[in-house]
């Protein structure tokens, strides 16, 4: 029986690009990508296994991969330490890459981006999309009704919360829309790095 363990008492291991390039070339360790599947289907490190936090599952996650270390991955680093310390059960080290998949390509690494992937990365569509609704809500409280001004606080409130938990409601829904569909086996060879 595992010991439950609480937010407080993990401690996730940041681990450098040229570490785990090392890691992975040695075989001891498996990359483990937790961005949704439109973010994955756009740019992705090649050899990742891709297990997006929305469907998480440690246990299957463990079976598949004894023995190794995990390292996780996301755009940035958040949710790569969320699903870390999901992924925790016992006093073993969790590991997750430093700045994601953004560090990553800055520190001179490769990616694999689709050839058909969209020009606007969803978090510039998430940032154009969300200027736009609160300069509306704030044009519309100033010349039809002050109430407007309500859907100016909902926007930013969803942006705190984007913040603060690394979780965008408005980034899945955009990654739903049909100019993100990305399909995956239409993926380029290895791409030169790009600035985030």
């Amino acid at each position: 029986m595992s010991a439950t363990i609480t937010n407080e008492e993990v401690k996730v291991i940041d681990v450098s690009p040229e570490l785990l390039e090392t890691w992975l070339k040695d075989g001891t360790a498996v990359l483990v990508d937790v961005r949704e599947d439109f973010e994955h289907a756009t740019e992705r490190i090649e050899d990742a296994h891709h297990h997006p936090l929305s469907k998480f599952d440690a246990e299957s996650l463990r079976s598949e991969h004894p023995n190794k270390r995990v390292v996780f991955h996301c755009r940035t680093g958040g949710r790569s330490t969320d699903a870390a310390t999901r992924f925790k059960n016992t006093d073993e080290d969790v590991f997750h890459l430093a700045g994601g998949i953004v560090n990553w390509r800055q520190s001179g690494k490769l990616t694999i981006r689709s050839a058909n992937a969209p020009k606007l990365d969803i978090i510039r569509q998430v940032h154009i999309v969300a200027g736009l609704l609160v300069l509306s809500g704030a044009i519309l409280a100033l010349a039809v009704n002050i109430n407007f001004v309500y859907l100016s606080a909902f926007v930013g409130a969803g942006l705190t919360f984007a913040g603060i938990t690394g979780w965008c409601g408005m980034a899945m829904l955009l990654g739903k829309m049909p100019w993100n569909k990305v399909n995956c086996t239409s993926c380029s060879t290895a791409s030169k790095p790009q600035s985030a």
